[in-house]
């Protein structure tokens, strides 16, 4: 484990630990049992909790570098689950032995910080659930996007009125101002996010100078820098992309680059349509201006030095990081062995498999396609990526090489189970899970 690792995990632990410090440092107020101290205890640690969530969207790449920023927004919606079960805690507890302090449910007749507080629960809960049922019930994401940043505001904004308007815990002057003072980094926060992040993109916009069709119906969009262009860029990121939008709103979605940093300062979004942003970016026009936020993502070589080769398995349009990554090596005579296994359903649905030909001629690079219904002549493998398919082409020192999984959910799944049923350590297997279609 990293140093950089161990130093945000311990800064995630203060910030948490942090209402309780608050809280300390100020006059003891007396206690009315140990069940009442729990709950008020799962209310603070819920609001900490909640606060946290507005740095693991900040997208502070210091942050999320070590980790990945998949990981860190896997973090955000489990810690986001955590927090609304907290809530719960906080208000059953009373509600079951302390009704006289929760008063009355009514808010048109309640203490308005008591209403704050059952305002925040709702908010928070409403989140979750629209969250974890977002493609159940079919929800648009950028209208979710909108709804989900909305309760988030709102439901902070109540839960911080709940805690100062009660006030017994926080009642002393000095931790009274230690408590807004937290209050206002989390603020800060919200502001850069919202308002200092776009603001930035927006003095340095793109622009589409090349929309062209690739196999298996992706498109390739180019975009060209009118400004500064991507700092830092290793093979195999991926950028946030705002098209023929204001970077202020919420019309956003990530995209691998499939192209490496060696070709240039123009940067190739491979995208196949999927849903309605995507159906909108792959029929945008050259011309249109464009935002991009990045780079993002730990799905790289250049995080691999020490690695003797490599193994990358793909299927359909999670061939362009490995893209990425390969043109990376490619350009820098890199000629330690790759295998890639390419997983698609047919023959002619193998995007860039004719860049992926040029490619195993120029690299120690060996391609398995692998076809669920292939053509009458076809001899290479067939049917799902499996163990048996796996075992036919890895060599024996495959435990020495990285392992990168990129593609439909069942198939890394399966893809992760049969690589570690042979040996391979978990730190030695890389893969990406945003799923945000």
């Amino acid at each position: 484990m990293s140093v950089r690792v161990v130093v945000w995990i311990v800064a995630a632990a203060m910030a948490l630990a942090l209402p309780y410090a608050v809280l300390l440092s100020g006059e003891r107020v007396q206690s009315h049992g140990l069940l009442w101290d729990f709950s008020k205890g799962l209310g603070f640690g819920a609001l900490a909790m909640v606060g946290m969530q507005f740095a693991l969207t900040a997208r502070f790449r210091r942050m999320t570098h070590p980790f990945g920023i998949d990981i860190v927004y896997l973090f955000h919606r489990y810690l986001a689950l955590g927090a609304v079960a907290l809530m719960l805690g906080h208000f059953g507890i009373l509600y079951v032995w302390y009704q006289d302090a929760l008063g009355e449910l009514n808010p048109l007749e309640a203490r308005w910080e008591l209403t704050a507080g059952r305002l925040a629960l709702v908010c928070f809960l409403a989140l979750v659930v629209t969250s974890e049922l977002r493609k159940r019930v079919r929800l648009e994401y950028e209208l979710w996007r909108y709804i989900h940043v909305g309760l988030a505001i709102v439901g902070f904004a109540a839960a911080v009125g709940h805690v100062l308007g009660v006030g017994r815990l926080t009642a002393d002057p000095s931790t009274r101002a230690l408590w807004l003072g937290v209050t206002l980094g989390w603020l800060a926060l919200i502001i850069w996010v919202r308002i200092g992040k776009p603001a930035q993109q927006l003095r340095n916009p793109w622009r589409l100078v090349e929309n062209r069709e690739e196999r298996g119906g992706v498109r390739s969009l180019v975009f060209e820098p009118q400004g500064k262009g991507l700092s830092r860029w290793k093979p195999g990121q991926f950028a946030w992309l705002t098209l023929e939008n204001s970077p202020f709103g919420l019309r956003e979605h990530p995209f691998t680059i499939s192209t490496p940093p060696e070709h240039g300062d123009h940067v190739t979004l491979s995208i196949k349509p999927l849903g309605d942003f995507t159906e909108r970016a792959t029929a945008t026009e050259p011309g249109a201006i464009a935002y991009l936020d990045g780079p993002y993502g730990a799905f790289s070589i250049d995080n691999h030095e020490d690695a003797e080769g490599f193994v990358m398995i793909a299927g359909g349009v999670g061939i362009t990081p490995m893209l990425s990554n390969l043109h990376a090596m490619n350009a820098r005579k890199d000629r330690r062995p790759v295998i890639l296994f390419y997983a698609n359903a047919n023959w002619d649905d193998v995007a860039f498999r004719e860049e992926l030909a040029d490619l195993e001629g120029e690299l120690h690079l060996k391609v398995v396609h692998v076809l669920e219904n292939p053509p009458q002549d076809w001899t290479g493998e067939t049917g799902f990526l499996d163990a048996d398919i796996l075992a036919r082409h890895l060599p024996a020192n495959a435990t020495d090489y990285q392992h990168f999984l990129c593609g439909p959910p069942p198939m890394t799944d399966a893809a992760r189970r049969a690589l570690q049923e042979r040996g391979i350590p978990l730190w030695r297997i890389d893969s990406e899970i945003f799923d945000m279609v």
